[in-house]
């Protein structure tokens, strides 16, 4: 069962309103009759393999630099995207523009990153990178926490209407917490607790770190593990390396802790036994109800330069205004960036993050998706808008934007999907959804697969896949979206096959130089799930509808809301 986003979460959305059924003017007895099935399935057989490898190629090739907001690689691939719109004859989404600047804050730690642990007489350093990691959110020069309290807060989880307050009966002003990643269910296998080892948002690291902040911590950390994070150590070393962006605040992150990173399992096992403490036990303690935080018997010390500016990114928007109801619209979108380029490589080494699953695949779709709409007779009554966001990697951070500063109305976007990562094995007889059962977007859905096709929920729930992509930043202010992709159950060689190559991919290549484009990549697939996707949103385009959330969905209440507004 869903449950309800943390309050403070939803006190920062954008409450606009919330209504079920299409409230504009009853299409006049001249309005243009629905397109037929030929006609979609031939603008569906517009989309082309060739154009969607060329796209994919060239987005995750070296030239683009792994894609970094800010860098030389945004500025190709910025180009690259408002050439292909234009090329189709899309309209310029945001007034006569193809792009939306971003404000963002760039900050970076180092050279040098010092963390130290003192318990008793005796000093822990632990070295960046190997054994921890950490940044700032503050726009300060320097940082430093010496000598400070260390209070261990199980989850880091407040969530009043799951009677869980990790933070009750314990003040961590001015102190630095110490967490697990994941929800109190998950390693301890208790369905009744949370969703059990289906991550909620609670298991994010962001929404942790913001948590201790909004308690009054001064230094927040994550212990990993590779099981309840559901990806390698070596994945939080590259994401957490180098520059790290973040949306500007208006007190320059005063209100944010004054670090946050993550801590290995080994190196917080022999902090805790130090001091103590038993890493295990804790955890234990951790994923039991009635769990009290407590203070450990260690001081943590923390020190590094920052350095930081403000800059500017852009999300690329383009449109096909609609034929009777320009102002309602369909949203596809997909993250255009990735983690760019390792600053210090070794000798030899391939120090160039790609992204060619994550995202030029995804990118590359939003094209070809456009293509099959130009291919139509004519316009769909409601505008369809294609965003391409900056920044996913940092934190969702164009998609928030965009949410905040949005170019079409959000109580008026019917619905959305969004595409991370496209299928490049071959047909799949079904289609995984991230959150399945989350809205009624399921079955526009499944009726738009091709026959034989069938949904199946994504199996990895403990990886809170929902919460991990730009989907997620528009759900949270209502708007019904789908989180889609390729499926296991391979025509040829079957679901166990299709399962070893989605392991391998988050082992060997997520967010590292080797998602990389390779010639063993099959996009008959691909094209098959981007027509299912192109005739969801043309059936939703096309119509009156206002797909609903489900009624125990925690994005139910801000769209109701938002919908009930637009009516007023």
């Amino acid at each position: 069962m869903r449950h309800a986003l943390p309050a403070a979460i939803f006190a920062t959305l954008i409450a606009l309103g919330g209504c079920s059924k299409h409230e504009g003017p009853t299409p006049s007895a001249a309005a243009t009759a629905a397109f037929d099935a030929a006609q979609t399935e031939a603008a569906a057989r517009a989309m082309d393999t060739a154009a969607l490898e060329q796209n994919i190629r060239t987005l995750s090739s070296d030239a683009f630099g792994g894609r970094k907001p800010n860098s030389p690689g945004e500025e190709l691939t910025v180009a690259h995207l408002v050439k292909a719109f234009r090329e189709l004859g899309l309209e310029p989404g945001n007034g006569t523009e193809f792009v939306q600047e971003v404000p963002l804050l760039e900050v970076e730690a180092g050279p040098s990153v010092a963390l130290s642990f003192q318990a008793g007489d005796r000093r822990i350093e632990l070295p960046f990178g190997e054994r921890q990691v950490m940044n700032s959110r503050r726009a300060v020069p320097r940082i430093e926490v010496p000598d400070a309290e260390v209070v261990f807060v199980g989850y880091g989880v407040n969530a009043p209407e799951r009677n869980w307050n990790d933070y009750a009966g314990v003040d961590v002003k001015g102190k630095v917490v110490l967490m697990f990643v994941n929800d109190p269910g998950f390693h301890s296998g208790d369905a009744t607790l949370f969703n059990g080892r289906a991550m909620t948002y609670y298991g994010r690291w962001d929404y942790k770190f913001d948590e201790a902040a909004r308690q009054g911590a001064i230094g927040a950390l994550i212990i990993h593990d590779t099981e309840g994070a559901t990806y390698p150590w070596r994945t939080v070393q590259n994401s957490w390396s180098g520059p790290l962006f973040h949306l500007p605040r208006a007190d320059g992150g005063a209100g944010l802790t004054a670090f946050q990173g993550w801590l290995t399992n080994d190196a917080a096992r022999e902090v805790l036994s130090s001091a103590g403490a038993d890493l295990d036990q804790l955890l234990r303690e951790a994923g039991t109800p009635g769990f009290k935080a407590r203070s450990l018997a260690l001081r943590a010390n923390a020190a590094f330069d920052n350095r930081f500016r403000e800059i500017r990114s852009h999300n690329v928007v383009a449109k096909i205004p609609g034929s009777e109801r320009p102002d309602e619209a369909f949203l596809y979108m997909a993250h255009w960036d990735h983690i760019g380029t390792k600053p210090d490589p070794a000798p030899g080494e391939d120090a160039i993050f790609n992204g060619a699953m994550d995202n030029a695949s995804g990118t590359s779709g939003l094209i070809e998706i456009a293509r099959a709409y130009k291919a139509l007779p004519r316009a769909p009554r409601r505008s369809v808008v294609f965003l391409a966001v900056t920044a996913e990697e940092q934190g969702l951070l164009g998609s928030q934007y965009y949410a905040a500063h949005p170019l079409m109305p959000l109580a008026k976007t019917a619905g959305g999907i969004n595409m991370d990562g496209l299928n490049n094995i071959g047909p799949t007889r079904d289609m995984t959804v991230v959150g399945l059962g989350n809205s009624a977007l399921d079955g526009y859905l499944e009726r738009a697969l091709t026959p034989g096709r069938r949904l199946e929920p994504y199996p990895h729930t403990e990886r809170g896949s929902f919460f991990r992509s730009d989907q997620f930043e528009l759900a949270k202010v209502g708007v019904p979206m789908l989180f889609a992709g390729r499926g296991v159950d391979h025509v040829e060689k079957g679901a166990e096959w299709g399962r070893q190559k989605d392991e391998e991919f988050v082992a060997q290549r997520y967010h590292g130089p080797k998602d990389e484009w390779t010639d063993d990549w099959r996009l008959d697939g691909a094209l098959e799930d981007l027509g299912v996707f192109f005739r969801t949103g043309l059936a939703v385009a096309d119509s009156g509808d206002w797909p609903e959330w489900s009624k125990d969905s925690e994005f139910r209440a801000v769209r109701e809301r938002s919908r009930g507004a637009a009516k007023d």
